[in-house]
């Protein structure tokens, strides 16, 4: 049988800023591996680096020291496809939905947009609300066209950063049961952002927890719990408070 290595690797990645005189350390010496196909969340204290983290991933920023690769390479957008949602769904207000959706494909020249725009939509659920436009959806719609648009690209990884943040408690929940019926049809990588220590558990396969600034790895917990998974069974609850006393020994050092 053969093993196959991570999709992604980061290695002793460390980033830096320079303001002013100072040098800021965001990350530092941070190791994390993800194999492909699987669902990954990251929590850590507010402020230390998820985001940064997330634009070395998909060649947004560059590393400092370190390194971060993808089937052994460097990321670059400009070779790989990356599908990025951020907690600001970002649709553009004068363009309907399929408009919307679109956008990535005729970025790379993709054909028969409409088609493929078109089978995303109806993949999350909004057939028929091709031609409205972005004042006239919920916000549970919005972020079901930003979906919709970031797997049109055909992307080998999904990076998620607080996607569902700004949603009220029922569409957030229903946001992230959506969200694992599309993994599981798809069988994509996903990188998911949360400081929702809950969202983490119910979602994901793995919780890697992050340190205060300087920022690593503290640990990555492997949730062995079947889908779908309840909220109010025992297990559920001991990863999520063992997860939960993990931040809080970051959060309590600060």
């Amino acid at each position: 049988m053969t093993i196959m290595p991570p999709l992604i690797i980061a290695k002793e990645l460390s980033k830096s800023f320079i303001a002013g005189n100072d040098t800021i350390n965001v990350i530092d010496n941070l190791d994390l591996t993800i194999d492909e196909g699987k669902f990954a969340c990251i929590v850590g204290p507010s402020g230390c680096g998820k985001t940064t983290l997330l634009k070395i991933l998909c060649g947004l920023e560059k590393q400092t020291h370190g390194s971060m690769l993808i089937h052994g390479q460097p990321p670059d957008p400009k070779k790989q496809r990356f599908g990025v949602i951020f907690q600001e769904d970002s649709l553009l207000p004068w363009l309907n939905v399929i408009s919307n959706v679109k956008l990535g494909l005729e970025l790379y020249r993709i054909k028969d947009a409409d088609l493929i725009a078109t089978k995303y939509l109806d993949l999350v659920g909004l057939e028929g609300f091709e031609k409205y436009y972005p004042h006239q959806i919920s916000g549970g719609m919005k972020k079901r066209v930003a979906i919709a648009r970031a797997l049109a690209v055909d992307p080998e990884i999904i990076l998620m950063d607080e996607p569902f943040a700004d949603l009220d408690a029922q569409t957030r929940s229903i946001m992230q049961k959506e969200l694992l019926s599309i993994w599981s049809k798809l069988n994509k990588t996903i990188v998911f952002i949360t400081h929702n220590v809950d969202e983490a558990v119910f979602i994901g396969q793995s919780v890697s927890v992050l340190t205060k600034r300087p920022t690593k790895v503290k640990t990555t917990v492997s949730i062995d719990l079947d889908y779908p998974r309840s909220r109010l069974s025992p297990p559920f609850i001991s990863y999520r408070e063992k997860i939960l006393g993990l931040l809080q020994e970051e959060i309590s050092s600060l």
